[in-house]
């Protein structure tokens, strides 16, 4: 049995989840469904980043202790999550003792490994991207390049890692694995970091004490970031449980943005190699998700709520909007407009049509009693043409290619009833062999839209008198064309999808 862990960034808690980080999450979540399916063993991990200067801040605005802060926004991350479905087998903090002591253990295995000196650090320090950048870095008037406010200027003593000595390693490292860092152009932007120049890079804190401190130096605590990122290693098992670090960590794919590419896909690689583990297997980068041409942040008052969507789209509504319409690794604009479009033309028009046309038809012609498909449909080829794209779109995280490729079938299926236009024909063998091919479609269109849709796909099964989940089904078995098995009631209902107006 394949293993599969996926996981989320570890979200900040001093804002609440607005629908670019649903938008990772939502995809997470739907490979980690798609894994399923194949039968792989899976774990997907979420959870909260919670430490830092920015959190500290954040919180005494709000007149909370840095854990009050935590937990009141930990928990809004947990119900954003809750209302879309979303699937995680784990969800981390890192104020948890099992991540401080991971944080400890692998931070000492590259401080006793030689790769941890201590020296003092002067530089410009963004509070919101808790990160250093250089002057050339910066943007015009010395603004942070990702938020565009003033930096601060810091000097503290710090314990630095050296960076410095593995750009020949991380070359080396995107050589032999061309798939470790996807799509082409986020891994290209990597290695242009690496052949840039990389310096040794600040990894703790003493002007700070909301953090992990330091197990060799405990008046300093871990920099941010050196504490994040070690939550994918926590989740594993490093530093608690080797045996289960060693089943899922070779099998781990982060999903991140764009903008903290850098951390990811640069620094992190190195510090595995540091501390003596593989970099992780793979890391899928996405761009922003863009509202009037801006990235979501609460100084542009710009950001929406999964919360703001979810009661005019349903949960499949907004799923399968983002899942559908934003193309995975370039930048994307959402707008109200474009959601209800494609709810209407992909969800109420195409696949809710197709169930009402097929069950309004079945109890006309057929009594109620859905009739088997034809061995020698013209749609079993396209249905196996279909599992095959839908299944290597997966494979390469784009669910929007896995989408449109399923949807090759219902609107196939669609057309096929349009051309024969069972319900003015006499009941009879040419209108049973119709029906029975859209109901086989409507079963198999129900598995391979499952990933994304979380609620349909059971509710077409049970329409079409399946008992089964077909969440629970096992693929490329439950694609096969023939396994509608006729004979059942079929169930005519409320519309699955009701049409929306903009």
């Amino acid at each position: 049995m394949a293993r599969f862990y996926v996981t989320t960034p570890i979200y900040y808690v001093n804002d609440a989840p607005h629908i670019g980080h649903a938008y990772t999450t939502v995809t997470a979540d739907a490979l980690a469904r798609w894994h399923r399916l194949l039968g792989d063993e899976v774990k997907f991990l979420t959870g909260t980043d919670e430490h830092g200067l920015k959190v500290k801040r954040s919180a005494q605005s709000n007149g909370l202790t840095p854990l009050e802060q935590a937990d009141r926004y930990s928990a809004r991350f947990r119900d954003a999550w809750a209302l879309l479905d979303i699937s995680n087998d784990d969800y981390i903090r890192t104020t948890e003792p099992r991540h401080h002591q991971a944080v400890r253990a692998l931070m000492q295995a590259v401080y006793d490994n030689g790769w941890i000196t201590l020296g003092t650090y002067e530089g410009r320090y963004c509070v919101d991207c808790e990160a250093y950048y250089s002057e050339a870095d910066l943007a015009d008037g010395g603004l942070c390049p990702v938020h565009k406010r003033p930096v601060d200027l810091m000097k503290e003593d710090n314990y630095f890692f050296r960076l410095s000595a593995f750009a020949d390693r991380l070359l080396e490292w995107y050589e032999a694995n061309p798939a470790a860092v996807t799509p082409e152009p986020k891994r290209n932007e990597a290695l242009g970091l690496v052949r840039g120049g990389l310096q040794d890079i600040s990894v703790t804190r003493t002007s700070l004490d909301w953090g992990v401190r330091v197990p060799w130096d405990e008046s300093h605590v871990f920099y941010v970031w050196y504490d994040a990122l070690i939550n994918y290693a926590t989740a594993a098992g490093y530093g608690s449980d080797g045996a289960s670090f060693l089943r899922w960590w070779p099998a781990v794919h982060h999903l991140i943005g764009k903008d903290i590419l850098r951390f990811h896909c640069v620094y992190w690689p190195a510090l595995c190699m540091a501390a003596g583990i593989d970099p992780p297997s793979h890391v899928a980068v996405h761009g922003f998700l863009l509202v009037g041409g801006e990235k979501m942040s609460k100084t542009a008052f710009n950001q929406i709520s999964p919360a703001d969507l979810v009661p005019v789209f349903g949960v499949d509504g907004y799923r399968y909007h983002f899942l559908r319409d934003q193309q995975f690794g370039p930048d994307g604009e959402f707008s109200y407009e474009a959601m209800v479009a494609r709810y209407n033309a992909d969800l109420a028009n195409n696949l809710g049509n197709l169930l009402a046309r097929v069950s309004a038809v079945v109890h006309t012609k057929c009594g109620g009693t859905g009739p088997a498909p034809r061995a020698d449909s013209a749609l079993a080829p396209l249905a196996a043409e279909v599992y095959e794209a839908t299944a290597q779109a997966w494979a390469r995280t784009a669910p929007s290619e896995a989408l449109e490729a399923t949807w090759r079938l219902v609107r196939a299926a669609n057309a096929a009833l349009e051309a024969a236009e069972p319900w003015k024909a006499e009941p009879g063998p040419e209108v049973d062999a119709v029906l029975g091919d859209a109901l086989e479609v409507l079963r198999i269109v129900a598995v391979l839209a499952s990933p994304a849709l979380t609620r349909a796909p059971a509710e077409i099964w049970r329409r079409i008198g399946l008992d089964d989940d077909p969440a629970l089904s096992r693929l490329p078995e439950a694609a096969a064309w023939g396994g509608y098995p006729g004979g059942l009631a079929v169930e005519k209902g409320a519309p699955l999808f009701p049409r929306l107006s903009a």
